[in-house]
């Protein structure tokens, strides 16, 4: 390497860092992702155990119930983002907390979790308490088959 090239590249590396860094916090104005809401519960399924509401709580709840708990970095875009989408999305598909309405993808529960679709990777890498063992997987499955039935 040429003694002219070593500071060109040191500058291109500054100005790399000082943009991604200005992105990032510009990127923080944008207001999608901090409806930080818990509705109100309205009402849990018929739970066949204690075991399977507790299993489903640890493994589920964050996405597919009103009692989210919403880590701190679910503020800073673009995780909030993501975040918020995959509340969003999990509250329409099934919501433990709003039994009292219909819940038409229920009969899938079992199925999702059977064949590992949930919970999501992503989010067990940062929830340990959603890393099911094989019994916990097994205990959960079975409890949301007798609950909904086996899915299709």
């Amino acid at each position: 390497m040429s003694p002219g090239r070593f500071p060109r590249f040191k500058t291109v590396v500054i100005w790399g860092f000082v943009s991604v860094f200005v992105v990032m916090l510009v990127i923080q104005t944008i207001p999608y992702g901090r409806d930080h809401s818990n509705p109100p519960v309205g009402q849990e399924p018929a739970w066949d155990s204690e075991q399977t509401r507790t299993l489903a709580a640890s493994a589920c709840f964050d996405c597919h119930s009103n009692q989210t708990n919403w880590p701190w970095y679910s503020n800073v875009a673009p995780a909030s983002w993501l975040i918020q989408r995959d509340v969003d999305t999990g509250r329409q598909r099934i919501n433990f907390s709003e039994w009292d309405r219909p819940q038409p993808h229920a009969d899938h529960a079992a199925e999702a979790v059977q064949e590992g679709d949930m919970p999501p990777f992503q989010y067990r890498l940062l929830h340990p308490g959603a890393r099911l063992s094989s019994a916990e997987r097994q205990a959960l499955i079975q409890g949301l088959e007798a609950m909904f039935g086996p899915g299709e």
